[in-house]
């Protein structure tokens, strides 16, 4: 090779290096890969930090008494969505009770957008309210997740129920795709009051819009929530339909519980097969996150249902026709999460949904790793403390995994918290407010960790250490291993019900009512 050439291929190869390694450390989605697990290879991460106090009179934090702080960014009253972060950005979910734009106020649902390093605002996804009362879209949820970032491209569930791709860089950048950002923005909210404005430089610039309601028939309980999976430019989410006001009548019944769509187009690709009958056997709703993995050389998409079973599906290249533009994902596996005592009582008859030692869905995200399968089943936080179960399943078997699982762990209560596994250590968190380590291959329990507060977030495995916050706004850092050590504990201002996450060396804590950027050494920005 002439020597030219090969000082120009060694730093286009150096380039691509340089690149990938950037990207490398972005958290782009909920779990940081497809697999959902919350570990992260993140190092330096600042031992110890102080969110500081309020300003008085102001909701602002004061920088002056916050340690390793790098920035602060104000949200809405409640934030439920893990931030995302990616290319230079970060995407977290909250409501509208803190508006960035004096034209758009009001009950909505928001994905506000802040640069990485300096925490700056930068635009925001505004999704108006669906306009069917509490029952679909319960008032001040705001929007309960954040984007999953493919390249240049976010894709989120909104509280109207729509699966919305738009673009990473803004309205400001140009107008792609969908173009009616402004009939979109102006949708009517709850009270028939249409958003002031035409859309501008504040705004997300839509891709495209694909509602469920509309295209699938589907009835939303409470609200529409989960992380949308991208694998092979298809998105898989769960539909988050579900039962009514009464909590026993399901309008919906035979409404898809799961639906793929194109990533590019948004085009309808297929949904859980209907013989599966999800949603005809909904608890309450269907909330959980997809999660998937390579099985045999194929990739297996997993499914927690709200009907208490997971899934194993095939992908959407493995549709088949089922009735004319009707598709479905094939099932390669299902096993029931809910032991059968807590169905039904020991003469037969059926245990209510309600009680404490009743059934329960799943809404914790199913984790892979190494083969295996980890899920939690629980309720909706309002309904309670009550029995749960993790179960691990091995995914590479074939076929029927009914009654079939490695192991299962009894003594978590219900949960909607997300484990993490590292070296053989399961992690995982009831909403009880305790924290276990259990051993992977055998569910043994190693320790047990009481944070004395209900447990939304899911531990964060990092830097060696395991997060978890609670619904009393307090941070617990423990040691990662087989022996339990409490290394921190960090009170906020407000609960967190988001997990912690990292990326580029900062480590992001979000409250209900703000989000923090903490990094070793950090200066504040100005």
């Amino acid at each position: 090779m002439h020597s030219k050439m090969k000082t120009k291929s060694l730093l286009t190869f150096a380039a691509l290096l340089a690149a990938t390694s950037l990207n490398a450390a972005d958290w782009g989605q909920w779990g940081g890969r497809e697999t959902r697990n919350m570990v992260s290879d993140e190092k330096g991460l600042p031992s110890t930090f102080v969110p500081g106090k309020k300003k008085a009179g102001s909701e602002d934090i004061d920088m002056a008494t916050t340690k390793n702080c790098l920035w602060v960014a104000k949200l809405g009253s409640q934030s439920y969505g893990t931030p995302t972060i990616a290319g230079g950005n970060v995407y977290v979910g909250t409501n509208n009770e803190a508006p960035r734009n004096p034209k758009i106020i009001g009950d909505r649902g928001v994905i506000m957008v802040f640069d990485e390093t300096t925490g700056k605002f930068k635009w925001q996804f505004i999704s108006p309210k669906l306009g069917a009362g509490k029952v679909s879209d319960w008032e001040f949820l705001g929007m309960c997740s954040s984007p999953t970032i493919v390249g240049k491209k976010a894709y989120i569930v909104t509280n109207r129920c729509e699966i919305v791709c738009f673009s990473t860089e803004g309205l400001a950048a140009g107008n792609t795709g969908f173009q009616d950002e402004a009939k979109y923005l102006t949708a009517p909210d709850k009270d028939g009051k249409p958003v002031a404005g035409e859309p501008g430089p504040l705004d997300a610039d839509i891709i495209w819009v694909y509602d469920m309601r509309k295209e699938l028939g589907v009835f939303p309980h409470n609200i529409a929530s989960n992380y949308p999976l991208i694998v092979d430019g298809k998105v898989y989410v769960a539909t988050s339909n579900g039962v009514d006001w009464s909590h026993s009548n399901i309008p919906a019944p035979t409404a898809p519980s799961f639906v793929c769509v194109d990533a590019e187009t948004g085009k309808y690709v297929a949904e859980m097969p209907a013989s599966a009958k999800v949603s005809e056997n909904v608890m309450h709703c269907n909330w959980s996150s997809p999660s998937s993995a390579a099985i045999n050389g194929k990739p297996m998409i997993f499914f927690a249902a709200g009907d208490g079973w997971v899934y194993g599906l095939g992908s959407g290249a493995e549709r088949t026709e089922v009735d004319k533009d009707i598709f479905e994902l094939p099932i390669k596996f299902k096993y029931d999460a809910v032991p059968p005592e807590y169905r039904k009582k020991e003469d037969g008859s059926p245990r209510k949904y309600s009680d404490f030692d009743g059934p329960s869905e799943l809404i914790a995200t199913p984790v892979y790793s190494d083969g295996k399968l980890y899920v939690s089943i629980g309720q909706d936080p309002e309904h309670g403390e009550g029995v749960g179960m993790m179960s691990c399943i091995d995914v590479t078997q074939a076929g029927d995994l009914s009654g079939k699982a490695a192991w299962t762990f009894k003594t978590q209560e219900r949960t909607i918290s997300t484990p993490a596994v590292k070296d053989g250590i399961v992690y995982t968190a009831d909403y009880t407010g305790r924290l276990f380590a259990l051993d992977a291959k055998t569910g043994q329990q190693y320790w047990k960790f009481d944070t004395k507060g209900h447990i939304w977030a899911s531990p964060y495995v990092v830097d060696g250490k395991v997060y978890i916050g609670n619904e009393e706004g307090e941070l617990f850092i423990l040691a990662e291993g087989k022996e339990m050590k409490e290394l921190g504990h960090v009170e906020f201002s407000a609960p967190l019900k988001s997990t912690a996450v990292a990326a580029n060396g900062i480590l992001y804590i979000t409250t209900e009512t703000h989000l923090y950027a903490f990094k070793e050494g950090a200066v504040p920005a100005p």
